[in-house]
């Protein structure tokens, strides 16, 4: 089998001659790394990816194992967590268990086969939660974007910049090297869910930046609270209400539970639900972004210049079109306000389409289905020509 398949391990030791001989050991059926220390540990699971078990001494000058598997578990919750120890008394027991929250603890000398027999449970361990983790977050993902679809028929102009601000947000955070960052993902789809409380006139005329008055700024200021209510009792959605929460904070606020990932979403959420507006209200993209510069004590200056950079990577990315509303297609963007003829607004400029929005359209009429829209398109990064619906 190529090593390189091989299941990762990280086994941790103040002595070579120990590292040596687990390696020894255990190389046939794991690729295995080592450290000799916990701080060296720590760098190597943030340089290494996959690394299912951790294998760890208790007694090493500066960190010690049961420090180190805490701060494991903090940091990589997936990697399960094995400590060996030649004093398994009462209070290393207990220190282990309760703050590291240790798969297996095992005693020295412990043979080859127990080590073996342990590093292969753990990895059980390891794949069974990242199993549960990856159904957990698409059945979570997939019932948010269904309660979104449902919500942005009633309120069009609350929700349908959803899609847009969710995509912005992954794009940016994937280009700034987190692929997985399903919380923020969460965080987008449900940043507007507060809105669902207001009044329609009202979100329009948020969206559209327009003077408010003292009492429809009481009622915009509610809308937090409206989102916290709704969601706060959903198992498994904290991280994604600590970024709601934290998008409406001072930048210089201090949360106990914000974790470095959580203040990251946070800031680019905040970043672009703020760009986006500026968008809806007309600007440009150069001048939103520098609206957003001159407004820097509101946001983290090093990653608002990597979202400027990441506008501009973007900038002609998209092409505009003019076809009958009957053959818009999912992913294009309004960028006209659609109204009835009696002035009802249907849907805002900055609309994304969505297939639950094509099954809404077709109760328009056909006078309004035959309208001409106009749109815009995103164009393959490839250089290939993009699809082009037929507007005959």
């Amino acid at each position: 089998m190529d090593p390189v398949a091989l299941p990762r391990i990280l086994c941790v030791d103040d002595e070579p001659r120990v590292l040596e001989g687990l390696t020894l050991h255990l190389r046939k059926e794991y690729q295995v790394f080592t450290a000799s220390s916990g701080q060296v540990a720590l760098k190597t699971l943030q340089d290494v990816e996959g690394i299912t078990v951790v294998v760890s001494d208790m007694r090493m000058p500066g960190m010690d194992g049961a420090t180190l598997l805490k701060r494991v578990r903090q940091l990589h919750p997936d990697t399960s967590r094995i400590l060996l120890t030649g004093e398994p008394g009462r209070e290393t027991a207990v220190s282990a268990v309760n703050e590291g929250q240790i798969f297996r603890f095992l005693t020295k000398p412990c043979s080859p086969d127990q080590l073996k027999a342990a590093i292969g449970a753990g990895l059980v361990q390891h794949r069974l939660m990242i199993a549960e983790r990856v159904l957990l977050q698409e059945t979570l993902i997939g019932c948010i974007k269904a309660l979104i679809d449902v919500l942005a028929i009633t309120n069009p102009v609350a929700f349908g910049r959803t899609n847009r601000v969710k995509r912005m947000v992954m794009e940016f955070s994937e280009r700034l090297g987190s692929k997985k960052f399903w919380q923020l993902e969460a965080a987008a789809m449900l940043s507007q869910l507060g809105f669902i409380s207001l009044p329609v006139e009202l979100v329009e005329k948020i969206y559209y930046g327009e003077r408010l008055s003292n009492d429809e700024k009481v009622l915009a200021a509610g809308i937090p609270q409206v989102a916290n209510k709704l969601l706060g009792h959903i198992p498994r959605l904290e991280p994604v209400l600590q970024i709601l929460e934290l998008v409406d904070a001072p930048l210089n606020v201090e949360n106990a539970l914000s974790e470095s990932m959580v203040r990251t979403g946070a800031n680019i959420l905040k970043i672009s639900l703020d760009y986006d507006s500026l968008i809806a209200q007309g600007h440009t993209a150069d001048v939103a972004v520098q609206t957003l510069r001159s407004n820097g004590k509101k946001y983290d200056l090093q990653l608002l210049e990597k979202f400027a950079e990441f506008i501009g990577a973007r900038s002609g990315a998209t092409e505009i079109q003019e076809l009958p509303l009957r053959v818009v297609q999912p992913g294009m963007v309004f960028l006209d306000d659609l109204r009835t003829h009696m002035g009802t607004l249907l849907v805002p400029k900055g609309f994304e389409v969505t297939p639950i929005f094509l099954e809404r359209m077709r109760n328009f009429g056909a006078g309004m289905l035959t309208e001409k829209v106009r749109v815009l398109v995103q164009t393959p990064s490839s250089g290939t020509t993009p699809p082009t619906a037929n507007a005959s």
